[in-house]
């Protein structure tokens, strides 16, 4: 055990975020979304909802501020103004629990799956709303 590292932060997840680089991406998959056939490494945390993984990584990974749209979700298929309550709840988060709040960006759906492609990591969750998608590129510590 370790102190101030949220609980649903496991072991191979803890180190992929240590081991990942600056300008690396990180995603977080709703449960629909196809990790195995999509990423380089999946980790799964079943039974944690995207929300809450984002809440628990965010607390450890800096946000890339060397790009304008360091945090991106999923548009909904046929209507990309739409924003789903998740996606709403994933901007709530980033505002409260980012060392560097912004606001997200979006990307059309086969635009996601392909920067998901190239993503260090996909964690895939047991987020059961549509769109609980979310990638986020990881920034520097500053000395």
């Amino acid at each position: 055990m370790l102190r101030n590292i949220p609980a649903l932060l496991s072991p191979e997840l803890l180190y992929a975020l240590r081991a990942m680089g600056h300008g690396d991406d990180l995603v977080i998959a709703d449960a629909n979304f196809p990790a195995q056939s999509t990423a380089r490494q999946v980790i799964r945390l079943d039974g944690v909802s995207a929300t809450e993984a984002l809440a628990a990584i965010l607390q450890l990974l800096p946000l890339d501020t060397f790009v304008t749209e360091p945090v991106l979700t999923m548009q909904v298929v046929g209507d990309a103004s739409a924003v789903p309550d998740v996606v709403h709840e994933f901007q709530r988060i980033v505002n409260e629990v980012a060392d560097h709040p912004v606001r997200l960006g979006s990307l059309e759906r086969f635009a996601f799956y392909q920067q998901a492609r190239n993503a260090f990591v996909i964690v895939q969750t047991g987020e059961q709303r549509l769109y609980g998608n979310i990638i986020l590129k990881k920034g520097v510590i500053r000395p």
